[in-house]
């Protein structure tokens, strides 16, 4: 490449440009097109090329990473699934044998006899167990039961402590919807809709509701005409808002709709102060119209007429301590204990037979099966007829 260095001084050049005035200039012939040596456009392409292969590494390294990462646990999850899998099986098998051991403990309860009566004190409620209870196999009882590979724990709940809406009378049903403080207007049309929808009677009751009225609904549904299997079939009744099925201090629901058209105008919501629910006094299932008066709380034994709260909470606190031979404490052996309470009328014990019990028949368990860390809930309901007679009548998983 030939190179003349010279200052401008206005003459022009033969195949040159004319550069400005006063400033050097490198002059270049057409073989001289290249502006810098081969060498120095080699090293800066390597340089190049090395910056982009670096790159090129770094972005491989991740994506690698990043399959490796979920491989991994997709596999992790795909190996505790078949973990889990396996134990179904073992599981389901200790939520039985729970069932079996609770029926056991039943069975065993009824052969105290020096313990005629169902209470929260005896060892199937949890409690410590009576006098009568150190002589029994009931003593042997374990809360936790290793079995095979895993074990279970178990929960028994009488369903006599509540009432049972499918046998309540209507008293009752009115009582209930009194003490939760439901106005007087709506009172008739909720007990008539709620009695509408268990019998098979075509016409609805004054201001109750059938299949014509559910029907109207969105969506539609029919009315069942049969007896209620399970709580939250209320809420689908005509009347029976979240409120008055849950109570008051519940806030896992959504509001009624009257709450949603009262804050239309960016008023207040109203909510009713609903002290217990429906769902706190009632049950669907249970061995009679009676309540067991040993594990009733005070607001179920309010629903019984002429049961006052302070009548209610002597017969709650009446049941506590020890039995002893005076009879004056622990649990009522007798629907005529409670006249040992003086805050209980004379005579009215024998008006509160129709209602009461010391016994219950029906029982809820809930057994806690876990192989391993994989756990599992199954419910079931039993009937109690005799120490050898207790029938499982339902049994399902949580």
């Amino acid at each position: 490449m030939k190179i003349e260095r010279r200052f401008n001084a206005g003459i022009p050049v033969e195949g040159h440009q004319v550069p400005q005035v006063g400033k050097p200039v490198l002059w270049q012939t057409e073989q001289s097109a290249l502006p810098r040596r081969n060498g120095e456009w080699r090293l800066a392409s390597r340089r190049g090329e090395s910056g982009i292969a670096l790159i090129i590494v770094m972005i491989s390294i991740t994506v690698l990473a990043i399959l490796a990462a979920g491989f991994a646990f997709s596999m992790q999850v795909e190996t505790k699934l078949a973990r889990n899998y396996n134990s179904e099986a073992e599981l389901e098998w200790l939520g039985r044998s729970g069932v079996e051991y609770a029926k056991w403990i039943l069975a065993e309860q009824l052969r105290i006899r020096g313990e005629p009566y169902d209470g929260l004190d005896q060892i199937w409620a949890g409690g410590p167990g009576g006098i009568a209870t150190t002589n029994s196999a009931l003593m042997d009882v374990q809360k936790e039961v290793r079995l095979g590979n895993g074990s279970f724990t178990w929960t028994i709940t009488d369903m006599e402590r509540k009432f049972n809406i499918n046998t309540a009378p209507e008293a009752v049903l009115q009582q209930a919807l009194i003490l939760m403080g439901v106005d007087a207007g709506q009172m008739t049309p909720i007990v008539n809709s709620i009695r509408d929808w268990m019998d098979n009677n075509p016409s609805p009751r004054m201001q109750g509701a059938k299949s014509d009225y559910y029907q109207s609904l969105e969506p539609p549904y029919f009315c069942k005409s049969g007896p209620i299997d399970d709580m939250s079939e209320l809420l689908l009744i005509k009347g029976v808002s979240p409120e008055i099925y849950w109570g008051g201090a519940s806030t896992n629901h959504f509001p009624a709709a009257f709450q949603k058209r009262s804050g239309a105008f960016g008023q207040q919501p109203l909510v009713p102060e609903f002290t217990s629910g429906l769902v706190d006094v009632f049950t669907p299932l249970s061995g009679g119209p009676q309540i067991n008066i040993n594990t009733a709380s005070a607001d179920v034994l309010q629903l019984i007429p002429g049961v006052t709260p302070v009548i209610a909470e002597a017969i709650v606190s009446g049941r506590a301590g020890e039995y002893d031979s005076t009879m004056q404490t622990g649990p009522y052996r007798g629907v005529q204990d409670l006249e040992r309470s003086p805050d209980v009328p004379r005579g009215a014990a024998q008006r509160w037979g129709q209602f009461m019990t010391v016994r219950s028949k029906a029982f809820e368990v809930k057994i806690d099966a876990q192989v391993g860390t994989y756990k599992r809930t199954f419910i079931a309901v039993l009937g109690r007829t005799s120490e050898r007679q207790i029938d499982v009548l339902t049994f399902r998983w949580q």
